[in-house]
């Protein structure tokens, strides 16, 4: 399976840090929104406006509790299916 054919309710795993861009109202622009191997459920698909063959991908990571946080959109690059 690619990460391009992922639908709702599948998991994922953050690829890297996964920073906020400026675009999380409730946290600072740099601050760590998933932390590189966090597990994560994929709740909503999408694209990106402005190039509509980008796939977004909705994803609601697991913090140091086991708790899911807030929805972050994720590019393909974000995201990886299996920790190695």
């Amino acid at each position: 399976m690619e990460i391009e054919d992922l639908e709702i309710g599948d998991v994922v795993y953050a690829a890297h840090n996964i920073l906020d861009d400026g675009s999380m109202p409730e946290n600072e622009e740099g601050d760590v929104l998933a932390l590189a191997g966090a597990r994560g459920v994929i709740v909503n698909l999408g694209h990106m406006e402005e190039v509509p063959s980008t796939k977004v991908f909705l994803v609601r990571f697991e913090d140091e509790q086991l708790e899911l946080g807030s929805p972050i959109g994720c590019l393909t690059e974000d995201l990886v299916l299996a920790l190695h």
